[in-house]
């Protein structure tokens, strides 16, 4: 951790920085799973909604 005083001696510690890296592209098969991750949750929001207006 590193830690700085002011002129005051206050403490100010900072926290670690991870180390950075860079995503990588999707493969096909977590693209077509995000697909039908996507399908399925606006099926659902749809229904959703559709409920809402029915009831009220």
């Amino acid at each position: 951790m590193y830690t700085t005083i002011n002129e005051d001696g206050v403490l100010n510690n900072y926290a670690t920085e991870p180390q950075v890296y860079y995503a990588e592209y999707p493969a096909i098969w977590e693209q077509r799973k995000y697909v039908l991750q996507s399908m399925f949750a606006t099926l659902i929001v749809t229904a959703l909604v559709l409920v809402a207006f029915s009831v009220s």
